[in-house]
């Protein structure tokens, strides 16, 4: 069951308001810290839009502080704020979907709950809506990041453009808008290792990008993990190139032919006599580790590819909600 939102004029049907409506979907994890701030702003922000009537959706992906408590106080406090509660720690991309699935509005905006990225951009990510846009990126022109952060964020960013086979804005999150068409086409898709900024570039529509600064966590340690960063930044690679694949295939012609080309000197090298005696250990060695590499990485990259072929056959559900402060979605969803 459902939990009941209090009643709030500001959530009533467009149809009887005749305003336009927004929807700000939040995925939390352990962000007590930030919670409070981040209601307060986005308030702030959304209230300063004209004709604007909004609710902001919460998705706690198995928080294990006072995360949902706050939630809910603040959902409590105005029937805009909603909290969707996850049975567990499913993953960002997983609870950004969940947030997706429960939105009902003509247009919705995805941002995180560090602050990063600043609530103060929902203006004119609205504004370019409004002129026809109907996804909004938010690309950064800077980050507040350093140190091995910043260098793996770049490099991420540099290696991504080149290798994807479909062109992804560089230096984009998940931070932007979406209109009502194009986040039920988005919503729509169930493949289970998600990119969503590449998922969002991939459904096409009118795509329009708003510049901004990306600032430094407000406050407590960054949630999302080296190991998981790099699982994010495979599932990116993954999902939207197969030149890995190709690049594997290229490697293993030309060690092929330089094979035959050295087995043909050696060959002629002791037809006419210049070698009688079985030389060249290291070499021969060094040369079966190298081939020993490059298959070995051949199989772990099909390996890759056909681990996230079973996670889609298995057709386990994304995430189970555990509880919701509102009806919209349903109680798992694959």
């Amino acid at each position: 069951m459902s939990d009941p939102s209090p009643t709030n004029p500001a959530s009533d049907s467009p149809s009887q308001t005749g305003l336009r409506t927004l929807a700000v979907v939040v995925p939390v994890f352990n962000e007590q810290d930030n919670l409070p701030e981040l209601c307060r702003r986005v308030k702030a922000a959304c209230d300063s839009v004209a004709d604007l009537t909004w609710t902001m959706i919460m998705v706690d992906d198995g928080s294990r502080d006072d995360t949902v408590k706050l939630a809910r106080e603040q959902h409590a406090a105005d029937g805009r704020f909603h909290l969707v509660q996850l049975s567990r720690n499913f993953g960002h991309q997983a609870a950004i979907t969940a947030g997706l699935a429960h939105a009902d509005a003509d247009a919705v905006v995805i941002m995180d709950a560090d602050l990063q990225d600043p609530p103060e951009l929902i203006p004119e990510l609205v504004a370019a809506w409004r002129e026809g846009g109907q996804v909004i990126m938010a690309q950064r022109r800077s980050r507040a990041e350093t140190g091995i952060r910043r260098v793996g964020f770049d490099l991420f960013h540099k290696f991504f453009r080149w290798l994807s086979d479909f062109p992804i804005p560089s230096q984009t999150g998940v931070f932007g808008l979406m209109d009502r068409e194009a986040h039920q086409e988005l919503v729509k898709l169930t493949e289970r290792n998600r990119f969503i900024p590449g998922l969002r570039a991939w459904i096409g529509f009118d795509q329009r990008t708003v510049f901004y600064d990306r600032q430094d966590r407000a406050a407590g340690e960054p949630k999302q993990t080296l190991r998981r960063l790099v699982r994010y930044a495979m599932d990116g690679v993954f999902s939207f190139s197969y030149k890995p694949l190709r690049l594997m295939m290229s490697a293993g012609i030309m060690v092929s032919a330089m094979s035959f080309v050295v087995a043909l000197y050696f060959i002629i090298k002791r037809i006419a006599g210049y070698e009688t005696a079985l030389t060249g250990f290291t070499t021969t060695i060094a040369l079966i580790l190298f081939l020993g590499g490059i298959q070995l990485i051949a199989i772990g990259l099909l390996g890759e590819y056909l681990g996230r072929i079973y996670d889609e056959v298995k057709n386990r559900p994304m995430y189970i909600v555990k509880r919701a402060t509102l009806d919209k979605g349903v109680k798992s969803a694959r």
